[in-house]
């Protein structure tokens, strides 16, 4: 039986800032046992440790730095800085470990640590649960002894190291000259760099989301609240609107008239692409049970097999590191080009698309729509205490539910691995049905919930 997993969940340790798991004791715990995880060898150890905008970074990250130190690891601090500009300076420095202080797309009361190895990719499952049992069972007798504990440093040019390598991304010979385009920086993580990053490569940069106070981050901005960049396109007058999240690893763009496209349709965009120019490895894509169903067809058209596995972009990214493919992503917009990267990189993806364009010369809004999705429905249930989906009336809806749509399309149910949320999911041909489908099986589990809120 494999053993319940009580810090870590899908995308490393997140909840309410200075409320258990979040808080600077766990921080320090946390980095105390990493860190003597971590050290292998003889040489000696080094941890990067990044954060976003959050207020409650400036516990987080003293905490986590005591902790690596108190393990004998030298810790370099990079400040503000994208979850994968840490990945990437993990394995450009040759640290034993990085750390991104972030909660991605939730707001500022939350935060969250994501641990990459040395190889800048995330840790697994297996690794994860030998942290916190580590942190379970004690380690005080093998932390450093008093002439042997590290040392802390701020690597001052942290921003432009991953500024460069954003931009040895975008095809050699091209430009961005003659393109206005929104960018939309959630006060977060890419604040600074994304808007640098888009200006030197020859874009006129409308910049918003780039005043963060600690306070302010993905309020009313970002990739969360996509009616803003839609809103910004119409009223700059844009070719295209780029809003990246908190921690900037994924994106949602708008097309010149301010409508959305998701990553599926990016993901589409890329792979096509990639495919005809040679460069898409492995003949696959790589995605979640959740991407839309016209981008199977679309790629199976190009005769390139979609890969599917569990949400989560650490599962996306172990499933094309086994299979050997280049590009992969959800449909919330992390999109994964291991050819630059070993995360999901928002600015990045940006770049791919910025390029495709360069080279149509059509509006985005013909370019964008790379296929025709499926009607598909998606609603969140916020729950507390048992989850709803243990109820044997739930399982009974889930299965007329499926049942109605006669293997004409798909119901997914599941439970947030970020938020106390059931994520309700269905597609198929008739967009009627599938609205139909969503809200019935909503009201049934929202009922549950109430129901087992008050017994319990």
């Amino acid at each position: 039986m494999t053993k319940k997993r009580r810090l870590f969940g899908t995308d490393g340790i997140r909840g309410k800032a200075n409320v258990d798991p979040m808080t600077a004791g766990i921080a320090l715990r946390l980095g105390q046992a990493a860190g003597l995880m971590f050290t292998r060898g003889e040489h000696r150890h080094r941890v990067v440790i990044g954060k976003d905008t959050r207020l409650s970074g400036y516990m987080i990250e003293p905490a986590l730095t005591a902790g690596f130190i108190g393990a004998g690891m030298d810790v370099t601090l990079l400040g503000p800085l994208p979850t994968p500009a840490v990945a990437m300076l993990t394995r450009s420095l040759r640290a034993d470990l990085g750390v991104m202080i972030s909660a991605s797309h939730n707001p500022f009361e939350d935060n969250g640590i994501k641990l990459f190895g040395p190889d800048g990719t995330k840790l697994s499952d297996e690794v994860e649960l030998a942290i916190e049992a580590l942190m379970d069972q004690g380690f005080a007798d093998r932390l450093a002894q008093p002439h042997a504990l590290g040392r802390a440093a701020r690597l001052e040019d942290a921003a432009g190291r991953y500024i460069e390598a954003a931009k040895s991304s975008f095809p050699r010979g091209q430009r961005l000259d003659g393109l206005r385009v929104v960018l939309d920086c959630a006060h977060g993580a890419a604040y600074k760099v994304a808007p640098t990053v888009m200006w030197e490569l020859g874009a006129t940069v409308i910049a918003v989301g780039t005043s963060p106070d600690g306070l302010n981050i993905n309020k009313g901005c970002g990739s969360t609240v996509p009616e803003y960049l839609c809103t910004q396109v119409v009223e700059h007058g844009a070719h295209l609107g780029i809003a990246l999240d908190g921690d900037a690893d994924r994106l949602i763009l708008a097309d010149e008239n301010g409508d959305l496209v998701d990553g599926d349709q990016i993901l589409a965009l890329i792979a096509t692409n990639w495919h005809r120019a040679g460069a898409l490895r492995g003949n696959g894509v790589v995605a979640t049970v959740m991407s839309n169903l016209g981008l199977e067809r679309h790629l199976a058209n190009m005769d390139v097999t979609l890969h599917r596995t569990k949400v989560g972009d650490r599962y996306v990214a172990e499933q094309m590191r086994a299979t050997g493919i280049n590009v992969g992503g959800e449909q919330s917009g992390h999109v994964i080009l291991t050819d630059f990267a070993t995360t999901g990189d928002g600015l990045l993806a940006a770049l791919q698309v910025l390029s495709v364009l360069v080279q149509d010369g059509r509006p985005a809004s013909q370019v964008l729509q790379v296929f025709q999705p499926l009607p598909q429905r998606l609603k969140n249930v916020r729950f507390s205490g048992a989850s709803p989906l243990l109820s044997e009336s739930v399982q009974a809806a889930i299965s007329a539910a499926r049942d109605r749509l006669n293997g004409t399309g798909r119901v997914l149910i599941r439970e947030s691995g970020t938020e106390p949320l059931v994520r309700v999911m269905a597609e198929g041909e008739d967009a009627t049905l599938v609205a139909a489908i969503v809200d019935s099986l909503c009201e049934v589990i929202a009922e549950t919930a109430r129901a087992e809120a008050v017994s319990g």
